[in-house]
């Protein structure tokens, strides 16, 4: 094996730029497929972080038919028990926001006063929408960061004014940065109380409830609770729908991971690529050196001897491709969590599959080669120039 080995090196060291040029298929192929999977799961950790950051004790109740109306007097009736701790109606709905000159369609969302604790949102300045507020409709407002970045290049917003459909609205709150979500970006938007968002959408129809399970332990089964309670109010098993974090991170992971296997398997062709690629080298090498393989066989090589050394041969090249594109994986990937500004970190499972493929490859695309080397006869080898 040590014999084997030096004179795989010594052959490649030789030839340094046919040797360079035939691991470059391996070497794109292994980056491709470690940068795609790698950054397909840090994509799958990002988002599955900002699922969990709104609370995995989150439920969400959508009321779907619109002959169907679900007053949030109904549902109360459940909240503050042994398996929900809260639930809040919300209302979203589009107005025209006046900034300056310039007038732009804005969503904004009505809230109850215990929103922040069923969603898990909080503010960093400022107070948010008290019961006071949905009582009376003030026209008061708690906006997100990227609002205020947006409408006042600065987060000293407390005081500051909003003009939404022809109504000027007082800023009381700035909410926390919480990134985005499949719900969308927490930091832009904007929240009123209920009644006032009612009163801007000219409707008094709640399609969308929050509930909080008690506890993670209780989220099914307050999923279930609420069901039964939904379907007791409709009598229509179609005209709502409830499901949970776990449910969204279910399909997130399902999605990703399917995504991160076809990228895998179609940046994998780059490996079959330069396993061909390897093939077609050592052809060239046993032609180049017949000669060389029948004075070794004249003095006592026997064929296991020579079909180990070109063997050995093709696995190094191939494994030594492995070795630089995992090590340009690395870089590749810093490098991508730098300037996307996501964390992302290279998959060594990945990485290590990889590499065993790539010694595959080099014993599935040598052994060809190899073979065809070491069934030279030593009479025909030394008799070629």
């Amino acid at each position: 094996m040590r014999a084997a080995l030096k004179m795989a090196f010594v052959n490649i060291l030789f030839n340094k730029m046919r040797s360079f040029l035939t691991m470059l298929g391996i070497i794109i192929g292994v980056v491709a497929v470690v940068m795609l999977v790698s950054i397909g799961q840090g994509a799958s950790t990002t988002i599955t972080s900002s699922i969990q950051n709104m609370g995995a004790e989150l439920l969400t109740i959508n009321v779907t038919d619109e002959d169907v109306t679900v007053d949030i007097e109904d549902l109360e009736a459940y909240a503050n028990t042994e398996l929900i701790s809260g639930i809040t109606p919300i209302l979203s709905t589009s107005v025209t926001m006046k900034t300056g000159t310039s007038t732009t369609s804005q969503s904004v969302i009505g809230v109850y006063e215990n929103y922040a604790e069923i969603y898990g949102t909080d503010v960093q300045s400022g107070r948010f929408i008290k019961e006071s507020d949905v009582e009376y409709r003030t026209s008061v407002c708690v906006i997100g960061t990227d609002v205020a970045g947006e409408l006042f290049e600065s987060y000293d917003v407390i005081g500051e004014e909003i003009t939404l459909n022809d109504t000027v609205f007082t800023v009381v709150g700035l909410l926390k940065s919480s990134g985005s979500s499949s719900y969308g970006s927490g930091d832009d938007v904007i929240l009123l109380p209920l009644s006032t968002a009612m009163r801007l959408a000219d409707t008094t129809e709640i399609t969308q409830f929050y509930a909080s399970a008690n506890g993670t332990d209780n989220v099914e089964r307050a999923e279930s609770l609420l069901n039964v309670a939904l379907y007791q109010l409709t009598r229509d098993e179609d005209a709502y729908s409830v499901y949970n974090q776990s449910a969204v991170l279910e399909t997130m992971d399902s999605v990703t991971n399917t995504v991160s296997l076809m990228l895998g398997g179609i940046a994998g062709i780059s490996l079959l690529v330069g396993g061909i690629g390897i093939m077609n080298i050592m052809l060239v090498t046993v032609t180049e050196r017949t000669r060389e393989i029948g004075i070794r066989k004249a003095i006592g090589a026997k064929r296991r001897h020579i079909l180990f050394q070109f063997l050995v041969e093709a696995c190094v090249l191939s494994l030594l491709g492995g070795i630089l594109g995992i090590g340009l994986s690395m870089i590749g990937i810093e490098t991508y969590a730098l300037i996307a500004g996501m964390n992302a970190s290279i998959s060594w499972e990945v990485a290590l599959l990889a590499l065993g493929v790539c010694v595959i490859l080099g014993v599935a695309f040598g052994i060809y080669p190899a073979n065809k080397a070491s069934k030279l006869l030593p009479i025909d080898a030394l008799r070629y120039v």
